[in-house]
């Protein structure tokens, strides 16, 4: 038996690297399957060196659901006293570093029930801090939903993509989204899904992790598709109080 663990990350920053290199630090546009099994990592205390168990957390299915588009920022670091290949030092080097600010993501885990049940009690009391993809951004809200039963499901990742309510919270969004519904215009929701190979327009991702120690990964294929954004998936509006609860007592 099968089931789906539901997370929400959602933080002022977050940086998902996939090819970062020296003295530029990139960031997907979504959560990467190496860092989403960093975040799992952590929260089992599992060691870095720990390769089989990695491997392992690598295997769970995964999609990704971008309830929010981040903003692509970049901003730069400063190191001193770089040592040269001739083994001198005192060069500057100024690195760019690259991250999403604002984004909010559905990630959507599916694995044996027991696995994923036990995945879910890490996330909520994790053995070492989690972070969105570096450690300097943690997540701004829990990751998990605390009561279990919202937050692990039965069904398969698709199904919990396409259904799942919307994560927004932003009053703003959420106005401008029940109006353009209201008048039929369509609204739609990225997403990015574990897949084979051979599927017509699967892409290809280098972020399937192998080793963290040995900084090693492997390739993963991906749909990248979209799910209709629905009037049921949006959150209930507050019902508006009336003139007898307004009135307070003196």
């Amino acid at each position: 038996m099968t089931s789906t663990l539901i997370l929400c990350l959602d933080a002022p920053m977050q940086s998902w690297g996939v090819s970062s290199r020296f003295d530029r630090r990139d960031t997907a546009r979504e959560p990467t399957k190496s860092g989403i099994v960093g975040l799992l990592a952590s929260a089992l205390g599992v060691a870095r060196d720990d390769d089989d168990r990695v491997r392992e957390l690598a295997t769970l299915s995964m999609g990704v659901r971008v309830d929010r588009e981040g903003e692509l920022e970049r901003d730069f670091h400063t190191v001193s006293n770089v040592p040269n290949t001739e083994g001198g030092a005192g060069a500057t080097v100024v690195s760019e570093r690259f991250y999403l600010s604002g984004a909010l993501f559905l990630v959507v885990l599916e694995g044996a029930d027991e696995e994923v049940r036990g995945l879910y009690r890490a996330l909520r009391r994790p053995r070492w801090p989690l972070f969105l993809g570096r450690k300097a951004f943690p997540p701004g809200t829990p990751v998990v939903h605390p009561d279990e039963s919202r937050a692990v499901h039965d069904g398969h990742v698709d199904d919990v993509l396409e259904g799942h309510p919307w994560l927004e919270t932003r009053p703003a969004r959420l106005r401008r989204a029940r109006e353009r519904l209201d008048v039929g215009t369509p609204l739609h929701l990225r997403t990015v899904r574990d897949t084979v190979p051979m599927f017509v327009g699967a892409e290809l991702r280098h972020d399937h992790p192998i080793s963290f120690s040995a900084r090693r990964h492997g390739t993963r294929a991906v749909r990248v598709g979209h799910v209709p954004l629905t009037a049921p998936m949006l959150p209930r509006q507050p019902e508006a109080t009336s003139k007898s609860e307004q009135v307070g007592t003196a």
